[in-house]
């Protein structure tokens, strides 16, 4: 490994000074992949108080003290040296009984979740690997360090993390972890509802249709409204996916826009409760997008998302049916409404709608590249679409004699829509005339 500046100097004063140092965890792994670490994280025989009072020339983090942690600010980088652990029982899924500190790195290695994060590096002594993370990169295999079942009943959210290394790293877990990962999964009930979340929003951006299909039960033991999704026959001649994997190729195929993953996630799960079959055995969702807007956003308050992100998703599940067209006034009232990013976006989410039935009917795709292609004349135009585009302004109708009031905004408004239908020009003059007639 070829490391930092700041990171050698905080090795080479713990060593310097009679005590063992290790690079540790992912940055060894995302090293030994070929990839540039992020962040590093050191591991040490030397106790907190000891550590401390080394680095005490330089800007210290103690916060996680307690647990073994400090962090060294160097050059405005953080490096966290944590004293060899080991930890008791974690009887809420959550949280270890007891920390204790141990003198020997393969003990502290013992107490991590899978193989791949459990490799320690030194400039002086190499590799550290008593369970073969290695190996198991080397053959693109995802391996619980000892007994699955007790990693994950240690920590249920490892289950989500497992599946994020599987998708970021190409890992397949191996039988063992795999059962394990699906057997517990119902365990992340106890868990904090923002790690879940977070967990989550890392994840999503990466995955493919297939991830998706395989960790389909992981993910419905934190999203109870996907399970009754899985294997769903929706009846309907325009589907040949059962609901969940319809839902997956949806997933994959949106850009990789968090907004839009979770939204293309989300954006059936309104059909079950909406589900109808008519007299001719063919099923109907109506009213799924409003009702699937409801419970997207009842899901996303659970998760303790961001009130931003949640309430983007939700308006474009709820206007994910609203069909756009490729009719130029109408895509710049819609653009108007909602803004060109959500357009965008919308358009995405139903492209990618469209073309993840399975049915290979390309016809159904013929009107989007016509819709893209007007979106950029209106961009390339810079179009009016608010009133802060508009050539007036407040102050301009008070010249002309406009009471300050309701009236000025009901007329602005007026302008605007003459704007949109392209029946004025957005020129100052033209609208002052339009708005003498207002007046």
């Amino acid at each position: 490994m070829i490391l930092p500046d700041y990171v050698n100097r905080c090795i080479a004063r713990l060593e310097e000074n009679g005590f063992q140092a290790y690079c540790v965890g992912g940055c060894v792994r995302d090293a030994s992949l070929g990839l540039t670490p992020h962040d590093y994280d050191l591991c040490t025989n030397a106790l907190p108080e000891q550590t401390q009072a080394l680095f005490s020339d330089c800007g210290l983090v103690l916060a996680g003290k307690k647990h073994g942690t400090v962090g060294v600010i160097l050059n405005g980088d953080v490096v966290e040296i944590t004293t060899y652990r080991t930890e008791g029982d974690y009887r809420d899924n959550r949280h270890p009984d007891w920390v204790r500190f141990v003198p020997g790195v393969e003990e502290d290695l013992a107490r991590r979740d899978f193989t791949v994060n459990a490799m320690a590096w030194s400039p002086t002594r190499g590799f550290a690997d008593p369970f073969g993370g290695r190996a198991d990169l080397r053959h693109g295999i995802l391996r619980a360090v000892g007994d699955p079942d007790a990693r994950f009943r240690e920590d249920s959210l490892r289950i989500l993390r497992g599946a994020r290394f599987s998708v970021k790293y190409g890992l397949t877990p191996e039988a063992a972890t795999e059962k394990a990962m699906t057997q517990l999964a119902p365990l992340m009930e106890n868990l904090a509802r923002e790690r879940v979340f977070e967990e989550l929003c890392k994840l999503l951006p990466m995955v493919s249709a297939g991830d998706l299909i395989r960790f389909a039960s992981i993910l419905a033991a934190v999203i109870p409204e996907l399970q009754p999704m899985v294997g769903f026959d929706q009846q309907s001649p325009h589907h040949a996916y059962d609901l969940f994997t319809h839902t997956a190729h949806v997933t994959g195929n949106v850009p990789a826009d968090l907004n839009l993953r979770w939204a293309a996630l989300l954006h059936d799960v309104g059909k079950i409760p909406c589900f109808s079959v008519d007299e001719n055995g063919r099923g109907h969702f109506y009213g799924h997008a409003q009702t699937g807007a409801a419970m997207a956003d009842d899901i996303l308050r659970r998760l303790k998302a961001p009130t931003a992100i949640r309430e983007q998703v939700v308006l474009l599940i709820d206007k994910h049916m609203t069909r756009l067209e490729p009719n130029k006034k109408t895509l710049r009232r819609q653009a108007a409404r909602w803004g060109m990013e959500t357009l965008d976006q919308l358009l995405h989410l139903q492209q990618a709608d469209m073309g993840s039935k399975g049915t290979g009917k390309p016809e159904e795709m013929e009107q989007f590249p016509k819709i893209w292609g007007i979106l950029q004349e209106i961009r390339e135009e810079n179009s009016c679409l608010s009133l802060k585009d508009l050539a007036v302004n407040g102050k301009d109708l008070m010249e002309l004699g406009f009471v300050p009031g309701k009236a000025i905004g009901a007329c602005l408004n007026h302008l605007l829509d003459l704007v949109l239908d392209e029946k004025v020009e957005n020129q100052k003059d033209v609208l002052l005339e339009e708005a003498r007639t207002f007046l």
